[in-house]
This record gives C-alpha cells, structure tokens and sequence, in this order.
C-alpha cells in the first residue's frame, strides 16, 4: 500500500504543490505581457478588419 506515515511528507502533494506554483507563475507572467499591450497587430487595424466584415455581411444581406 501507499499510505504515508503521521508525520513523514507526502511526496505527491509536494509534486502538486510545485505544479500548481508553476502554473500560477506562468498565468503571472502572461497576464504581464498582456498588460504589457505586446500585440502584433494594432488595434485600430483589428477595428478597420471587424468593419470591412460587418459591411461585407450586411452587403450580401440586403442585395439578396
């Protein structure tokens, strides 16, 4: 069996343990670089994209 004694550490909650503070450390550091605004395309040209849809959809919309 597995069971651990009173008092000895758990090998696998120490493992978790790690697991779960590398994993916040890696959300920290993408929250980071969000805030950080490291963006490939501008903003202003994602708005120009969304409405040259829009206006392409609503085109076929109402010529059909």
């Amino acid at each position: 069996m597995t069971t651990s004694h009173p008092g000895q550490p758990d090998p696998d909650r120490k493992a978790r343990l790690n697991r779960a503070d590398r994993r916040r450390e890696r959300i920290r550091e993408q929250v980071q670089q969000a805030r950080h605004g490291r963006r490939v395309v501008p903003t202003w040209l994602m708005t120009v994209i969304l409405a040259l849809i829009l206006a392409g959809w609503l085109y076929l919309i109402i010529t059909k």
